[in-house]
């Protein structure tokens, strides 16, 4: 998949932090005692999933699939430390073509995976999410993004 091609979602910090409180509100009342964040996606999900479940042991593994705008092969560059367990809760940002889920779900078979986006491919992989994102939308989330001056329409702008 690549950025030229595919409509775009973006995503404003509040708009992120709100679907992540929502995912939270799915989960309460599940005991967790620990999170592993997807890296890089899932570390900001994580952590606030963890403040508002109250889950103090994270950690993370750390996946690359996406080189810039292009999805390509599976690389585990850091294995979490955390054992499998039935309370361990596994957070990313999005689940897109379920490469990674596929993963996720091999390398720790009972525990809990959340995303706050899912496309069509991925979301039969997760257990809770919050947004469903078409399979062909590129998503621009908040910390890929700078805030800049927008120029007027009356002055070209958009």
């Amino acid at each position: 998949m690549s950025l030229a091609s595919n409509k775009m979602f973006y995503v404003s910090w509040e708009a992120f932090h709100r679907a992540t409180k929502e995912l939270a509100h799915q989960l309460v009342g599940q005991n967790f005692n620990a999170i592993v964040a997807v890296s890089r996606g899932g570390l900001v999900p994580a952590a606030i999933l963890a403040r508002e479940l109250n889950i103090r042991v994270l950690d993370s593994i750390c996946i690359a699939s996406y080189q810039h705008d292009q999805q390509g092969s599976l690389s585990v560059l850091k294995d979490a430390q955390l054992s499998d367990s039935a309370q361990l809760l596994i957070v990313d940002d999005l689940v897109d073509t379920g490469e990674t889920a596929k993963a996720l779900r091999e390398r720790f078979p009972t525990a809990r995976f959340v995303t706050v986006y899912a496309k069509p491919q991925g979301k039969p992989l997760v257990d809770h999410y919050v947004t469903d994102i078409e399979q062909d939308t590129w998503i621009q989330l908040p910390w890929d993004m700078e805030l800049a001056y927008s120029k007027p329409l009356v002055e070209g702008g958009e």
